[in-house]
């Protein structure tokens, strides 16, 4: 057991430009173990709104102890630190300092999750327009008095917002920060304040434990599983996969049981054999189980018609899958049709079929992949998730965070959704722009009639949303009213057949008619939704029949079907390999 702390820690503050000051110059360092930025802009909005309040924001704890010269990177912010005899490592307050730091730097700006400016006129912190807007300030711009002297000489008509801009970067600059300083070099003790510090409040996640108890040696740079979630975002434009879904994959690949002691998961003979890939390096199995990640969501987004994490019904599917595409990287067109079935019967069944829900459903599934046997695993998978009957979505209730609405969401979007402003087809890449940092793709659906104007019975239900993430003209006009009167943008074709037909696969992208914008245009909102209701239902019953395939015989391949002794009998299918209809 450790001896404790030689000396009390001192406590002391710094005011934020002093804290922000050492960050960018280097001074101030990360824990190799400590866990990654997890903070979303929400959260950084909330620490800058409690500071210009005035409310505490916590204390830090910062150790004392010398820092190798090395290039940081910090959030956005890529530093070139020197050497410094006393430096100080953030062992509680990583989220805090690193947003300020971030927030507060051009450079950090560039981050969407710190890319926030402070509306004058409102008095509040936002996200930064796209298009300067005078009265609405980046904060680098608010927290630098030279550079928001200059903001105000190029925007004079703002004189009397003056006085409010400069009060603020005085609150910013000089809030104070306290903080308890430790000075001990056992890197033990650091450990065991850590280990206290997150076990209270709010505990580390599993991905966060495994990352600290594999970091490796301190100023050696290795492979994260964020790193993983970000090529994986920015190669496939998929999202940001949260940490414990790839910690999940990278396990999953290696065996069956997710569930599995992460202390021994490298380099240690008690786990050999346990393994299914015996001496793999942590690097190795990171390498590999991004591998398998990115065949698993490329075939989300080409054959199960999933185009983004925020649509995936369960993040589970995504572990099953990473682990059956890493033993079969390149499945034959049967057994990847087969696959796609299996993927939609199980999104429609769920995880409360399986003892345990969401962790039974991962543990069983992955247990029902064999390496070298590609077809019986696609049949075990099949047999696992074989209910006597589908059922169909409720689609009276609308919530983009629920599996059901999720899956309604991959039906529209393989109707291609255009953009009804320009007739163009929505892309990966404008879902993925759209989505950048968000949990869930509600930024990506709009309503068609304003919930002021919906009856009460009718306002959760599915026909009033569309998935459009992208309007590339008029974008401050109601949706509404964009279907009842084409934009201009449109409105030099719409005379001729042509115009027309465009416009006629706009609608039908939308699962909408002439004759359902004619009632809207006449004002009968309730008729238009019951209709498109209609609609909406029978092309998610068409998806779904046509996905999971339920009437279909679950046949594995005809190379799979020969029999060694060549008899001309047909060998019977067993319960695991078919079912037809109930």
């Amino acid at each position: 057991m450790s001896a404790g702390l030689g000396t009390r820690p001192n406590a002391t503050t710094y005011d934020i430009e002093r804290l922000v000051g050492m960050v960018w110059e280097g001074r101030i360092r990360v824990p190799h173990f400590q866990r990654e930025l997890r903070w979303g802009r929400k959260d950084v909005i909330y620490l800058f709104d409690s500071i210009v309040k005035g409310y505490p924001i916590g204390s830090l704890l910062l150790w004392v102890r010398p820092a190798p010269a090395e290039r940081l990177h910090l959030g956005a912010l890529d530093i070139d630190a020197p050497s410094y005899d006393q430096s100080l490592w953030v062992v509680d307050g990583q989220q805090r300092v690193m947003s300020l730091a971030n927030a507060l730097s051009e450079d950090g700006a560039q981050d969407p999750r710190f890319a926030l400016s402070y509306d004058l006129r409102e008095e509040d912190f936002v996200a930064s327009p796209t298009v300067a807007e005078p009265h609405i300030v980046p904060l680098p711009t608010l927290f630098d008095l030279r550079k928001l002297l200059t903001w105000f000489a190029k925007y004079p008509n703002l004189g009397e917002l003056q006085d409010r801009a400069f009060n603020l970067t005085t609150v910013l600059r000089q809030y104070p920060v306290p903080a308890y300083q430790v000075e001990q070099g056992e890197t033990e003790v650091l450990q065991v304040i850590f280990d206290r510090m997150n076990n209270y409040g709010k505990r580390l996640s599993r991905a966060e434990i495994f990352s600290a108890l594999n970091a490796g040696p301190e100023g050696v740079r290795s492979l994260t599983l964020s790193d993983l979630a970000d090529h994986i975002s920015n190669d496939l434009a998929f999202g940001q996969i949260d940490d414990d879904t790839v910690l999940y994959a990278v396990l999953a690949r290696r065996g069956a049981d997710v569930q599995r002691d992460i202390h021994l998961e490298f380099g240690d003979d008690r786990r050999r054999g346990q393994s299914e890939f015996p001496g793999e390096d942590r690097d190795g199995a990171y390498r590999a189980g991004e591998e398998a990640l990115i065949r698993a969501v490329r075939f989300l987004q080409t054959d199960a018609c999933v185009p983004h994490f925020t649509l995936l019904p369960y993040r589970y599917l995504l572990v099953v899958l990473a682990r059956f595409f890493a033993h079969f990287p390149d499945p034959d067109p049967a057994n990847r049709r087969l696959l796609r079935r299996w993927f939609w019967r199980a999104a429609l069944v769920g995880p409360a079929v399986f003892r345990g829900s969401t962790t039974g459903a991962v543990r069983t599934l992955c247990g029902k992949i064999r390496a070298g046997d590609i077809t019986g695993s696609v049949q075990d998978l099949l047999a696992a998730v074989d209910p006597p009957a589908a059922v169909l979505p409720d689609l009276r209730r609308f919530r983009t965070n629920e599996a059901y609405t999720k899956i309604a969401l991959c039906s529209w979007w393989e109707l291609s959704p255009r953009d009804p402003t320009t007739g163009a087809v929505t892309e990966i890449e404008d879902l993925g722009e759209q989505l950048a940092d968000r949990t869930t793709c509600a930024d990506a659906v709009r309503y068609i009639v304003p919930s002021r104007r919906v009856e009460a019975g009718q306002r959760l239900w599915a026909a009033n949303r569309v998935l459009m993430p992208v309007m590339q003209h008029e974008a401050g006009r109601d949706v509404i009213d964009i279907f009842v009167n084409p934009p201009i943008a449109l409105v030099g074709v719409l005379n001729n057949d042509e115009g027309d037909q465009q416009w006629q696969s706009v609608l039908a992208s939308h699962l909408m008619s002439s004759d359902m914008v004619g009632l809207l245009r006449s004002g009968r909102d309730s008729e238009f939704l019951n209709r498109r209701q209609e609609a909406v239902i029978a092309h998610l019953d068409s998806f779904l029949r046509r996905k999971a395939e339920w009437g279909f015989e679950d046949t594995p391949p005809m190379s799979e079907l020969l029999i060694e002794d060549l008899s001309d009998e047909e060998r019977p299918l067993t319960d695991e390999e078919s079912y037809g209809p109930a």
